[in-house]
């Protein structure tokens, strides 16, 4: 059994990213992407300009094995799943599950009351997960890929209560 997968048999902490954290996730994307993958420079931006929230599931050894990374829109209330990967050594151990509902308090703990993404339509693996937790699929993306793959677009609507009676986001 490989290291990153032992080390994933609890689940990893959710933080906030930081720029020293910038590789790990890089290295996911590689792993996890052929195309339309994210470059130190953009990760970069996400975490120091962009009005995002951007975050990784790190193991008890210390090791980085997902990451996920929700934008924000000034006068809309829809957040937006830009990117989740998770390292394959890690797959199954529930990290997307958790990567993911990190993102939807995340879109909570900022007035949004929906949270899209995009999804390859050759994805099963994640269309599966996105479906299970709720995800709608909205409409096809015909060549919406760089490699001019289709995509599916898709929404869930948030559970949403008024900033006062809200807990906050760990």
């Amino acid at each position: 059994m490989n290291q990153l997968r032992a080390e994933t048999r609890s689940v990893p902490t959710i933080r906030p990213a930081t720029v020293a954290d910038t590789p790990a996730p890089l290295v996911i994307e590689a792993a996890c992407f052929d195309s339309d993958r994210l470059t130190r420079r953009s990760f970069q931006h996400m975490l120091t300009r962009a009005k995002a929230s951007v975050y990784v599931a790190e193991t008890a050894a210390g090791a980085i094995a997902g990451y996920g990374l929700v934008l924000f829109h000034a006068g809309t209330a829809l957040a937006r799943l830009y990117s989740l990967g998770v390292h394959p050594e890690a797959a199954g151990a529930g990290i997307g599950t958790a990567l993911i509902r990190h993102g939807e308090g995340e879109a909570r703990a900022h007035d949004c009351v929906a949270l899209r993404l995009e999804v390859r339509a050759d994805n099963g693996q994640a269309i599966v997960l996105y479906e299970r937790l709720g995800y709608r699929r909205l409409r096809a993306l015909p060549h919406y890929y760089d490699d001019d793959g289709d995509g599916w677009r898709y929404e869930k609507r948030l559970h949403w209560t008024p900033a006062a009676n809200r807990t906050p986001v760990p």
